[in-house]
């Protein structure tokens, strides 16, 4: 199983990558750190910070490997499952964090944490807590946790007429969108992710199967794609974004969508709760004060939504485990979040992690849209909650096996070119339900 496990990823790696390289040598000191992380404001905000680091630990370097999240994904990915050593410290997910500390690929953290005064692991919140262990220890620390909700125009919908319930069906936000799009001021209903990327359209598109009743794999393993519930989700998703989404759709990601949207091009937004930190920041958003933050909308379920948290992880062939600790340990504390809030505004605090991050006044001030909705949707973001059947795999907005980031492009793919009117729904679910077939018998033969 490890064995599969382990060429399971280097072959996905190879898919993403030109090459099945390693990140390369990398010019290092001795007590050089080189951390690969993602690229997007919250991580921008660390680096920019990073000299304090360097300051308050004299002879520890720091060089950071920025990466847009499919990049960065096979990247880390790669020199881990190869142990290529590239990296003291990757930023990785709740998504890989148990595959890879079962495979022993990661430092079991927990000694570390333990005999850390004050990083106080109880602070943090216990889903987010609990999708970064394995076997009752943290492999992972989390930078930032969030879950999804809808963001809505209130000036919109009161000029229009319309009131947002506090837990919306999918037909009421199809419905809204039909009323709110504009074509001729440039005025989209609704943004939807189309982007290709399991981390990218399907974070959204996941959900929306999961609360129509639909699911990747039975108890069996048997794939579930052209399932009637995995259909009509995808039918639903496909012909909303294609009639009342954003134009270009197809290639439109969490930041394209953030654009838009803080643009004022967009009435409505479902997308990943640290969302609002954007939407509500004077710098880079033309709607601040205009939205409201509704619960993920449902279908067959009471309840919807994702987790994911961005986090830190030590590869077991880092070199100089004490170091990366204190930087990750640096990144991941409540004074960082406290320093965050200080130079760069309380709204671009990374949010969802630290319970403690939601007492502190001046955060609960500049986030009083958002941060309750916030805390509940990721305290209801489990399995039992947002499914309407049981299946054989762990995670929510993706399938947790090595497998997926593969088996997730290749599917996210497909709905793409049906966003863009290239194939049809039922075409492209046919593709992926082969694609899926393929990984559910592999599963099968070691039942």
């Amino acid at each position: 199983m490890r064995n599969r496990m382990r060429l399971a990823l280097l072959g996905l790696v190879c898919l993403l990558l030109t090459s099945c390289a390693g990140a390369g040598t990398i010019g290092t000191s001795d007590r050089t750190l080189v951390v690969a992380i993602v690229s997007n404001p919250q991580m921008e905000d660390a680096v920019a910070l990073s000299h304090e680091f360097e300051k308050q630990n004299p002879g520890i370097k720091l060089k950071f490997v920025q990466l847009p999240e499919n990049q960065a994904r096979a990247k880390i990915t790669s020199s881990v499952a190869t142990e290529g050593g590239e990296f003291d410290v990757v930023m990785i997910s709740n998504y890989e964090t148990a595959q890879w500390a079962k495979n022993g690929w990661l430092e079991n953290l927990q000694p570390y944490i333990d005999e850390s005064k004050g990083y106080d692991q109880a602070d943090f919140i216990p889903s987010i807590r609990d999708s970064l262990s394995y076997q009752d220890s943290m492999y992972a620390v989390p930078f930032y946790g969030e879950s999804s909700f809808l963001a809505y125009r209130k000036d919109l919908f009161a000029q229009a007429g319309l009131k947002m319930p506090e837990h919306p069906t999918w037909q009421q936000i199809a419905d809204f969108a039909a009323k709110l799009d504009d074509e001729k001021s440039g005025m989209a209903g609704i943004c939807l992710r189309g982007k290709p990327g399991w981390g990218e359209s399907l974070a959204p598109f996941n959900t929306v199967v999961n609360t129509f009743g639909g699911r990747w794999f039975d108890e069996n393993w048997n794939a579930q794609l052209t399932s009637p519930e995995f259909r009509a989700a995808t039918k639903f998703y496909v012909n909303l974004v294609r009639e009342h989404g954003q134009v270009g759709a197809s290639s439109s990601g969490f930041s394209e969508c953030g654009t838009k949207y803080g643009q004022g091009q967009a009435a409505m937004w479902y997308d990943a709760t640290v969302m609002a930190g954007t939407n509500e920041n004077p710098e880079e958003s033309k709607v601040v004060g205009k939205s409201a933050y509704t619960a993920a909308p449902v279908n067959k379920t009471e309840q919807s939504g994702w987790l994911y948290t961005w986090s830190l992880a030590m590869p077991k062939v880092t070199e100089h485990k004490d170091d990366a600790w204190k930087f990750m340990r640096w990144m991941t504390n409540k004074k960082f979040v406290q320093n965050v809030g200080a130079k760069f505004g309380w709204n671009a605090v990374p949010p969802g992690v630290r319970k403690s991050t939601y007492e502190i006044p001046e955060y609960r001030a500049a986030a009083e849209a958002y941060a309750e909705q916030t805390q509940k949707a990721i305290d209801s973001a489990k399995q039992e909650n947002v499914m309407a059947k049981p299946v054989p795999y762990p995670g929510i907005q993706f399938v947790g096996i090595p497998e997926f980031q593969d088996l997730g492009t290749r599917v996210s793919q497909q709905l793409s070119a049906a966003i863009a009117g290239q194939i049809s729904v039922d075409e492209a679910l046919e593709q992926s339900q082969e694609y899926a077939e393929s990984v559910g018998e592999a599963y099968k033969e070691t039942r």
